[in-house]
């Protein structure tokens, strides 16, 4: 395989899968890994794709965000594992969790016994109407604007209502993570009312998939000393698990 054809089937990987590991990629085209780095150092300098510590990530503006029906399609099984995972951090009868909006803090719901007695605060109106339907479980509706993309309850109301509670734990959904930026998401407003609920939790627990690793968006809502644990799913690295290490976060893998 020539140069050309080789960084032409790495920018096509990167694109369809939303990473690329630099030990993998030798492997699998027959190269050294220093070869792959300057594949990946020609296809950054075109605007194709973009470096992060082990791999490559793809290019796009950390403005952008896609619709939450079109996310809930992208790596259904591993986030119902991570929920699965993350439903072994609730607290037991009388306890208190806050609920981000997002399609893996949604699917928590499915694993937590329906008898267990519970006070659940979220922003998100699709979890709410599944709350309010478990006689065992009470609910806390946040207000606030409703963004079309994420269905989320943003804003100076949400933020002024979080700020009031303490939950036990609050699980949140991040668009980003990023070793050098940290957690993050497009939209600020959105950034603001995930920051408030990291605050709110004893603990705080981010929950999403690996393929989130090395990629950045606009706001960041987090630093990694600001959480507790970190559930997501077999495809993190092990650069990314030793970074996390660093921090002291507590890494659960589904």
């Amino acid at each position: 395989m020539y140069a050309e054809e080789r960084q032409q089937a790495i920018a096509a990987h990167v694109a369809s899968t939303r990473r690329l590991s630099v030990s993998e990629a030798a492997a699998e085209y027959g190269v050294t890994t220093e070869t792959v780095r300057r594949d990946l150092a020609v296809l950054e300098r075109a605007g194709l794709l973009r470096r992060v510590h082990g791999g490559a990530v793809p290019l796009q503006p950390t403005s952008f965000e896609r619709d939450l029906g079109e996310r809930a399609k992208d790596a259904a099984e591993a986030k119902q594992a991570i929920a699965q995972a993350a439903s072994e951090l609730v607290p037991g009868d009388g306890g208190s969790i806050l609920l981000d909006a997002g399609t893996t803090t949604a699917q928590i719901l499915r694993f937590i016994p329906a008898e267990r007695e519970l006070m659940i605060v979220t922003n998100a109106p699709a979890i709410a109407a599944t709350v309010a339907a478990n006689p065992h479980w009470s609910l806390q509706l946040i207000g606030g604007r409703v963004r079309t993309r994420s269905q989320a309850a943003v804003g100076p109301q949400a933020v002024a209502a979080i700020a009031a509670l303490r939950v036990d734990v609050a699980f949140l959904g991040t668009n980003a993570v990023s070793a050098g930026f940290g957690l993050s998401t497009p939209d600020l407003e959105e950034a603001a009312t995930k920051a408030e609920m990291v605050r709110s939790g004893q603990r705080s627990v981010v929950v999403t998939d690996s393929r989130k690793f090395g990629e950045e968006s606009l706001n960041r809502f987090a630093t990694f000393s600001d959480i507790d644990v970190l559930v997501t799913d077999a495809g993190i690295s092990a650069a990314d698990q030793d970074m996390l290490s660093g921090h002291e976060i507590e890494l659960v893998i589904a």
